[in-house]
């Protein structure tokens, strides 16, 4: 058996390698055929290989928290169609190199629901990356100063997936608008995009330098896109007045 295990463990076989005893003692309880024998333990690696995968590209995302549509409460934002939600949680999008743009107010669960769609596309198999918009400017300017702006910019352009959260909160100067525009150009109809944001499009040359570079990214954004706006109150507000609630009783 420790031979067996050995060469297991020297081919990475670790799905097999953690469940062989447990496998044989049951084929043997139940007399199973080397067939099916061999369909088991073949079925735990992969199982194993899967779950690992998962893992690991969960970890490379990056995201916030972890929140799922089940915990989402759609009956306080009615205004989201839940149907043309439920097709994009389906991930054809990602497949499709399209792009997915939330529009609400702050607290209106932009963030929740892009990562949401994030955990189900890492859960397909897909790669997923998960940052704020502030944070990757942030990354790009810093990263021209020891000459790494290439390098990480393959950060940006790797996954299937790029969730940008919170455009708009700022204003972005124009040495940052620049390297807004290099990211959304470089995937534009070769990756899929997620982006939150507080600001409607017409207002989306409040945030960069100006019309021409707001349009150009805007023109980019939009065209192979499924927009969400979100028109219901802050899920904080609504806690903070259930609070009161309470307390007033």
């Amino acid at each position: 058996m420790q031979s067996i295990k050995s060469k297991l463990r020297e081919f990475k076989l670790s799905g097999i390698y953690n469940n062989l005893e447990e496998r044989l003692s049951y084929a043997q309880a139940q007399s199973l055929s080397y067939h099916d024998f061999l369909e088991l333990l073949l079925e735990d690696e992969l199982n194993n290989r899967k779950d690992n995968g998962y893992k690991k590209r969960y970890a490379k995302a990056k995201f916030p928290s972890y929140k799922t549509v089940e915990d989402f409460d759609f009956n306080y934002q009615p205004s989201i169609d839940k149907r043309l939600f439920n097709d994009v949680l389906s991930c054809q999008f990602v497949k499709e190199k399209r792009n997915v743009v939330f529009i609400g107010n702050p607290g209106t669960g932009k963030t929740h629901l892009s990562t949401a769609i994030g955990i189900r596309a890492v859960a397909k198999g897909f790669k997923v990356f998960f940052t704020s918009v502030s944070e990757m400017i942030y990354s790009l300017h810093a990263s021209k100063a020891d000459n790494s702006y290439y390098k990480k910019l393959e950060t940006y352009m790797a996954p299937d997936l790029l969730i940008l959260d919170e455009l708009g909160f700022k204003k972005l100067p124009s040495f940052s608008a620049d390297d807004f525009f290099e990211v959304i150009a470089k995937r534009y109809e070769k990756g899929s995009l997620v982006i939150t944001t507080n600001k409607q499009f017409e207002q989306w040359s409040d945030i960069f330098a100006d019309n021409i570079m707001a349009n150009a990214i805007l023109d980019r954004v939009v065209h192979h896109s499924t927009v969400f706006n979100i028109n219901g109150q802050s899920y904080r507000t609504k806690n903070i007045k259930s609070h009161k609630e309470v307390s007033s009783i």
